[in-house]
């Protein structure tokens, strides 16, 4: 009888470590899914911190490409009106200088400018 005694005390340490091996991996298994499910979790909210980033920067690089358009355009205006007045001045030398080379037309105009003078 001491033989089956041994044999079925050898039974129950069997299933009891057949138990603890189960045991044991199902705890496995839970920490394994708890760790991929973190895993997770971290790559979309690292996804999604890289994705406001890069929203954040390009706002900011089509602000400051806004901003550079808009100053060149001011420039770009200033240097047109800058151009049309030097042209303007030239212009008006030129007629003045044709209009005061002949004496005759000197006198017409000063009588001109006299009468304009007058009305006022």
């Amino acid at each position: 009888m001491n033989a089956l005694e041994s044999a079925e005390a050898a039974k129950r340490e069997m299933e009891n470590l057949t138990a603890d091996n189960e045991k044991l991996l199902k705890e496995a298994r839970a920490e394994r899914d708890g760790m991929m499910k973190e895993a997770r979790e971290l790559k979309t909210k690292m996804i999604a911190d890289a994705k406001e980033e890069a929203k954040v920067e390009a706002d900011k690089m089509i602000s400051n490409a806004q901003a550079a358009i808009q100053s060149e355009k001011k420039s770009a205006i200033a240097e047109i009106k800058m151009q049309v007045a030097s042209l303007s001045i030239d212009i008006a030398e030129k007629v003045v200088k044709e209009e005061l080379a002949n004496k005759d037309k000197q006198l017409k105009l000063v009588e001109a400018m006299l009468d304009d003078a007058k009305l006022n």
